[in-house]
């Protein structure tokens, strides 16, 4: 695919906004061929220097809750604050095909087709882990090529959202009012996690309902121990439809990177995750060394019979692996 790389190339393009090198590093950063993953380090290390001055935000939510939605109307919100604004998604459940699963360029017409604004939907392969290195990278890439506003939707749920969280700044949780018991439907973790609670789709006769909801996740925020931030978490409504309330989350996370920027939070945070980044990269370039070595996955299938027989303790055989 890219036989004839030429990393400058890469580095002015990405430098100038040039959506086609953005995508094609992206696609670097993600395909799993050796030699793809050399030119993607290649260009990482080249614009990394250029990369960090963006507000990062999370977002996630239950099923239905309109997410694409309301990426829409909130990234159309974004630009006309004179922002660019670049959208990823971190797909898990996309194992089956290995592809991504989103149709999120049909799903956000205005926004896919604005200048300002850049989406990509991006498959995970299947590997959790390697979502947090891939996307730490495309986020790298983005904001070189100047995106000051990144959206990182997560599809997937459970383990998805704190991979997210770790890459962001500020992690924004999408929820429905009347969906049954409003604090029943997601799980504690996730509350904890969130920096604001939005309540969608508070239009026509769910306007009350939505209000309701939202004084009980206010009611409920407030229980949550006080944030390393002390930033107290906000709930808030929206209708995405009616782009009513947009314009308040918009300030509102304006407002959280004030307060985090002024006490030194939001740098810290950052290094936090920089160094979390490179420990995550080290273990996964620790397990593929490890399992690429031919006389240790012979070695590995040998004890494997052993242990589905019980004739083995699988610590010892475990030891025997890593003495060879």
């Amino acid at each position: 695919m890219m036989s004839n790389f030429n990393i400058n190339e890469f580095v002015d393009g990405i430098l100038s906004s040039n959506i086609s090198y953005v995508s094609k590093a992206i696609t670097l950063v993600e395909s799993t061929k050796p030699e793809h993953q050399e030119q993607a380090q290649q260009i990482i290390n080249a614009i990394i220097k250029h990369s960090g001055n963006s507000i990062r935000v999370g977002i996630t939510g239950v099923p239905g809750v309109g997410k694409s939605t309301f990426i829409e109307s909130f990234g159309l919100e974004v630009i006309k604050h004179g922002h660019k604004l670049a959208v990823l998604a971190v797909d898990p459940s996309s194992q089956i095909s290995k592809g991504s699963i989103l149709g999120d360029k049909t799903r956000m017409e205005q926004l896919a087709v604005h200048p300002s604004a850049f989406i990509r939907p991006s498959p995970s392969s299947g590997s959790l882990g390697g979502i947090t290195k891939k996307t730490k990278e495309s986020i790298i890439i983005c904001e070189a090529a100047g995106y000051n506003y990144i959206l990182i939707e997560t599809v997937g749920v459970g383990q998805s959202e704190t991979l997210v969280h770790q890459l962001t700044d500020f992690f924004l949780l999408l929820m429905l009012a009347g969906a049954g018991d409003e604090l029943q439907g997601i799980k504690r973790g996730i509350m904890e996690m969130a920096d604001a609670i939005v309540i969608t789709k508070a239009d026509g006769t769910n306007a009350d309902k939505a209000k309701m909801a939202r004084s009980e996740y206010a009611n409920a925020l407030h229980l949550f121990p006080p944030t390393e931030s002390s930033w107290i978490p906000e709930a808030l409504t929206c209708s995405s439809l009616e782009s009513k309330g947009i314009t308040e989350v918009f300030e509102m996370i304006e407002k959280y990177h004030r307060h985090t920027i002024t006490n030194n939070y939001f740098y810290k945070k950052r290094q936090f995750q920089n160094k979390q980044w490179f420990h995550q990269t080290l273990n996964d370039l620790i397990i593929e060394k490890f399992y690429s070595d031919a006389s240790i996955k012979n070695k590995i299938i040998s004890i494997e019979s052993d242990i589905e027989n019980n004739l083995v303790n699988p610590y010892e055989a475990l030891k025997s692996i890593f003495k060879k």
